[in-house]
This record gives structure tokens, C-alpha cells and sequence, in this order.
């Protein structure tokens, strides 16, 4: 037996927020199986155990199309089933306000409502595990309480909510943030403004966080750690088609993006961010230099709080 100290078990990271990878589009009706299964491979390289393949919006039968198209992929291929372990569905029940929306379609935004959502429920096939929206475009929570009962994790973002009507939502069952300090103007109230408000509930929430540097400052992302606190927080990459590549023009539910030499992604012309292209290795290395975090904490941010997070099905 060796005197030295028992390594660490492998980080086997979960990630909530995955829209694409290795120049996969999850928001691509016409994925192929090809190109979804280089994605998981790459996925499963970087030592990725398991994501959850963001749909985000669009018009509803694109949405509903994507979610059936990844759904069939799943069905023909172990790896991707293996990897892919359900969906997460990004809209389009949002603020459809300038700097809420962020870079998502504006024109396809919807009023919450059961039916509708039942209707990507049904395209997911049992495999919808998350679901993001805005409470204020939720009237009464009814569709956040119809998720809830139907065993789905519901997450407020893009948003602009007032209190109550978050707490309205937290008492029908919400219970996560989507990348907080992101899906909002750049420019907010100094004191009431989404993210106070979202704060204020910490302590009821899983709070989600884009650490790349670019969503967040590190500055700021280490302020909010303190407050929402390590059992609560979870890290996701947000990671759109471009990550693992390079610098150039890809897309994301089939709009355009710009990556730029740092790897930051925009819309064309837009000072909006589109997701991230940060790995997972590459976000562990960043939170060990900038934030001091130990690969024990790490890995509760990125595997076991987001293992919790996700409502029994």
C-alpha cells in the first residue's frame, strides 16, 4: 500500500446547458446523426459524463423538430444516448424585451401555456428534464406548476420578474436560475433589478453561472458565490457548436455567430453574447486559477449539485 495521500476520483461532469459542440447544432432540426455523435465522442473525451442538449427558441414546430431529431439520434446510437441524458428547453416562454431576449429569437417568443408546453413535452419523448422560462410570462404559474407535476425541473431566465411574481413561481415549484448575470441588459437599476430579486431567493434556488470569464467577471461571479453559496451554485458551459473548434462564423438555431480570436460569441453586429465556447477541462482550469476552487468543490458544482437539481422522473 502506498504511504502517499488517495487520489481523488475523476470529475465527471454533468452539464445542464449544452446547445452544441465540435460544430454540432442541438437547435438544428437537420443534425445529423454524423455530426451529433462527434459531438458526444469530443464530449466524451474531455471526460464529459453526461449533458443535457439545449433546444432554444425558434418557431414551435422547429423546436418540436429538434427535440424529435434528437430523440431519434438517441435511439440509433449508445453513445449518444449515453451521453445526451435528456433536453433542456431554453424558451420560449421568455422576455422577448430588448437585453432580456438576448440572442434568442424575439419574433418566436410565446406566453407560457400548459398545451404549448405539453407540446415539446410530447416532441421530447420523456426525456424534457429542464425547462427555462420567464415567471412574469407565466400567468399564475400555471405552467410552471403543470412542469413541476410532470416531474420537470423548471428554471427562471430571461426575465425581468418582480418579486412576486417569482415567489408566485417558487411556491408552484420552480427551483433553479438560468446563467445567472446573463439573458439581461448590460445596464440594470442599481438595486432592483433582476439579479437582486433572484438573489433575494437564493437560499430556495439552485443558481446556474456561465464561469468563463466573459458572461461573468470573476470579481462579480466570486460576489455571488458568496451569497447563493457552494451547495446551492452550479457551473454549465453554455457551450454552442463552436466549442472545441476556433474562431469563425457558426450558428445557433440557425442565426448566425460570430467567434472572435478570445472565443467570445456574439450575434453579428450585436453586443449580445450566444452562448459560450468553453470545454469543460478549460472550465475547471479557469475556476482553479481564478476563483481558488478545489477539485472536491469543483466537482459538487459541476456533478453532484447538478445531479440534485434535476427533479425525479
Amino acid at each position: 500500500m502506498s504511504g502517499g495521500a488517495a487520489e481523488l476520483p475523476a470529475v465527471r461532469p454533468f452539464d445542464l446547458q449544452v446547445n452544441g459542440f465540435a460544430g454540432a447544432d442541438f437547435s438544428d432540426p437537420e443534425l445529423s446523426l454524423e455530426a451529433c455523435r462527434i459531438a458526444c465522442e469530443r464530449l466524451a473525451a474531455d471526460g464529459v459524463a453526461a449533458i443535457l442538449a439545449t433546444v432554444i427558441t425558434g418557431p414551435l414546430p422547429r423546436m418540436t423538430r429538434c427535440l424529435q431529431t434528437l430523440r431519434r439520434h438517441r435511439e440509433a446510437d449508445p453513445l449518444i444516448a449515453s451521453m445526451i441524458a435528456g433536453f433542456h428547453v431554453e424558451g420560449p416562454f421568455l422576455s422577448p424585451l430588448p437585453g432580456y431576449v438576448g440572442a434568442h429569437d424575439a419574433s418566436a417568443i410565446l406566453p407560457a401555456t400548459p398545451d404549448v408546453a405539453a407540446r415539446l413535452v410530447d416532441a421530447g419523448g420523456g426525456l424534457v428534464r429542464l425547462l427555462t422560462l420567464a415567471p412574469e410570462c407565466d400567468p399564475q404559474a400555471a405552467t410552471t406548476r403543470w412542469l413541476v407535476d410532470a416531474g420537470i425541473t423548471v428554471s427562471a431566465g430571461h426575465t425581468d420578474c418582480s418579486l412576486d411574481q417569482l415567489a408566485a413561481a417558487i411556491d408552484a415549484g420552480l427551483s433553479m436560475v438560468t446563467h445567472l448575470g446573463n439573458g439581461c441588459p448590460t445596464v440594470l437599476p442599481r438595486h432592483d433589478s433582476i439579479i437582486q430579486r433572484l438573489l433575494s431567493r437564493a437560499s430556495d434556488l439552485w443558481v446556474c453561472f456561465i464561469p468563463d470569464g466573459v458572461h461573468v467577471p470573476w470579481f462579480a461571479l466570486r460576489n455571488y458565490l458568496a451569497i447563493v453559496g457552494l451547495e446551492r451554485t452550479i457551473f454549465v458551459t453554455d457551450a454552442i457548436a463552436a466549442a472545441g473548434l476556433g474562431p469563425g462564423r457558426y450558428t445557433l438555431a440557425g442565426a448566425a455567430v460570430e467567434v472572435d480570436a478570445a472565443g467570445v460569441a456574439r450575434r453579428p453586429g450585436s453586443d449580445n453574447l450566444a452562448g459560450s465556447t468553453i470545454t469543460m477541462p478549460r472550465l475547471q482550469q479557469l475556476v482553479q486559477q481564478h476563483l481558488g476552487l478545489t477539485p472536491p468543490v469543483i466537482a459538487q458544482l459541476i456533478e453532484q449539485n447538478p445531479t440534485a437539481a434535476l427533479r425525479p422522473q
